[in-house]
């Protein structure tokens, strides 16, 4: 009843979802995932959105941790300005393009 624009299949939230999603094969995810026999059109449809929305949010997610270019190094930054103001006793800032490698970002403490 989901999928009226193939009527021999029995409706799956796969195909629905496969078109929102084109960027990565849902396939896997959605192997296990079915709509009922006796859900009406407006429910299938609702059930085949949030699958899709939620295939869209990951997708969204993966993209942006993807493309992240600091990884958190703001939060590095900050605590190794407070690494430095507990043990040499003195405050510094830190600069944006201070090493990522704590190693020798430590070797260079003295010049920040």
């Amino acid at each position: 009843m989901a999928t009226d624009h193939e009527p021999g299949r029995e409706g799956s939230a796969g195909e629905g979802a496969a078109d929102e999603a084109p960027t990565t094969d849902p396939a896997p995810a959605l192997a296990g995932l079915s709509i009922p026999d006796d859900a009406r059109d407006d429910e299938a449809a609702a059930i085949v959105a949030a699958v899709a929305a939620h295939l869209r949010d990951g997708e969204l997610a993966a993209a942006a941790a993807a493309s992240d270019g600091d990884d958190g190094r703001d939060e590095d930054r900050w605590g190794f300005a407070a690494r430095i103001d507990r043990l040499h006793r003195r405050r510094v800032r830190v600069p944006a393009d201070a090493p990522a490698d704590p190693w020798t970002a430590a070797g260079r403490s003295d010049r920040f």
